[in-house]
């Protein structure tokens, strides 16, 4: 999980705190040395840290405790909007056009993922009513055209590509001209890339930038990468003033130093963050929302958010009928199931939701998976089984678990450990359809907590 060694450490920092009535200089002084080791151990650039420590030093001592907070929380409280500034203090949106189109030039070096991150963005913007079109200007790259027009014929979005031979410069001035025939309000271009920055690169990019006026440049940087993330983003932001950046493989990087030290280090805000490989998983930065995850606080808005955009309001209120007249069947879990899984993996949720450092850790620690597999096991049993076996458990004999098992690749122990918790939690909807008698909503899977998933 993102940041989790980071979290671990600066909440065993905060612990150490309790118990104090007043903050004293000797109290911070131990606690910034933690901090200041977990930040380092996080891949934070050096200079950042010590600028951060020290912002944190000169407000919290000698800081009476406010009434309602605890010492470790009036320092949780400081750390958290330190956090906050450090990444940039609020969400930074693309600079849209008064005139369209939007240009929007995509750098970087090869391999960070720039193809795929325009046709996230791409896809993105389409979903809030633009029409983006895609440009082909990597001309380098063996299979750089085919890729972008593969990635924009998943997504549906169009891709403006010139014959070989053609200089990316032309490319993205002719491009400006086709969106205006064609109605397209924003263009995102894909440009070429190098294994190390070179001149070359550069003197082409800038070229582009001076023939097509580009109203946002946004540089996408692989998270995994650590400090060398860092420094990439310094190169290019000196060479074109880069407006933002895409971390992507976020999720890959459980250190997470590169998206604490980016801001602080060139200035250039981060725009968005790309935490897995579906092409629909770019979202936008939000730094006092990664702030809170780092601390261990959770952060629900954005798993409201992602709720909202997953679950369908229509099926929720036939699943609500269906449980009101007992009719709730393993077809009606697995649709559900199916809609908790597009909020990402488990391990994903745990970390919205605050509180749940301690909870993961526990399951972590009883080997119980978290990232689907789990899930999967589930699915299978329940595809393998016949319309009537998943309308009505009752029916599945010794011989029909055996088919089953046999079927989805399990064993007959996992079906019917599948059937019994299914038989529990129906029993448990009875249970609550009785408590909740009279009332007007009733509580669906789509809760996420108000029943027990069989897993």
């Amino acid at each position: 999980m993102l940041f989790e060694s980071l979290s671990e450490k600066l909440q065993a920092t905060f612990k150490k705190l309790k118990g104090h009535g007043k903050l004293t200089e000797d109290d911070v002084d131990a606690a910034m040395r933690d901090v200041r080791m977990a930040l380092l151990e996080a891949d934070v650039n050096f200079k950042v840290v010590r600028d951060f420590v020290k912002k944190i030093k000169e407000r919290a001592v000698g800081q009476e405790v406010l009434e309602t907070l605890t010492p470790a929380q009036a320092v949780i409280k400081i750390v958290d909007e330190e956090l906050t500034a450090l990444m940039g203090g609020q969400v930074s949106k693309i600079n849209m056009s008064v005139k369209p189109p939007t240009t929007i030039m995509m750098v970087g070096l090869q391999g960070a993922g720039k193809t795929t991150s325009a046709g996230k963005l791409g896809i993105m913007l389409k979903k809030q009513g633009k029409r983006p079109l895609l440009v082909a200007a990597d001309i380098y790259r063996p299979a750089a055209i085919k890729q972008l027009q593969v990635v924009g014929e998943k997504l549906g979005l169009p891709v403006f590509t010139m014959p070989q031979g053609t200089d990316a410069v032309t490319i993205a001035k002719e491009a400006q001209k086709f969106s205006v025939s064609h109605l397209n309000d924003v263009i995102i271009i894909d440009t070429a890339g190098r294994l190390a920055i070179d001149e070359k690169l550069m003197q082409e990019l800038r070229d582009m930038k001076d023939a097509v006026n580009p109203n946002e440049i946004l540089l996408v940087v692989d998270a995994m990468t650590g400090q060398e993330a860092v420094n990439v983003a310094d190169g290019f932001n000196k060479a074109l003033s880069v407006d933002g950046a895409i971390l992507t493989k976020l999720d890959g990087d459980a250190r997470g130093g590169a998206a604490l030290s980016i801001r602080a280090v060139t200035g250039c805000p981060v725009k968005f963050v790309g935490m897995g490989e579906k092409l629909e998983e770019l979202t936008p930065f939000y730094p006092d929302r990664m702030a809170s995850r780092i601390l261990g606080m959770g952060d629900v808005l954005s798993l409201v958010e992602k709720a909202q955009a997953t679950f369908d309001l229509a099926e929720a209120k036939k699943m609500e009928r269906k449980i009101r007249k007992d009719e709730f069947t393993l077809d009606d879990f697995l649709s559900q199931m199916q809609q908790v899984k597009k909020l990402g993996s488990l391990d994903q949720i745990l970390g919205l939701i605050p509180g749940m450092g301690d909870v993961k850790k526990k399951l972590d620690d009883a080997n119980i998976d978290l990232n689907g597999k789990e899930m999967r096991r589930i699915e299978a049993i329940i595809t393998s089984m016949t319309k009537e076996e998943r309308a009505d458990v009752s029916i599945i004999n010794g011989s029909r678990r055996r088919r089953i098992a046999k079927g989805s690749g399990t064993s007959v122990q996992d079906v019917n450990k599948l059937i019994k918790q299914f038989s529990e939690m129906k029993k448990m909807m009875k249970k609550m359809k009785k408590s909740m008698k009279g009332k007007k909503k009733f509580p669906s899977l789509s809760g996420l907590g108000d029943f027990k998933l069989p897993f």
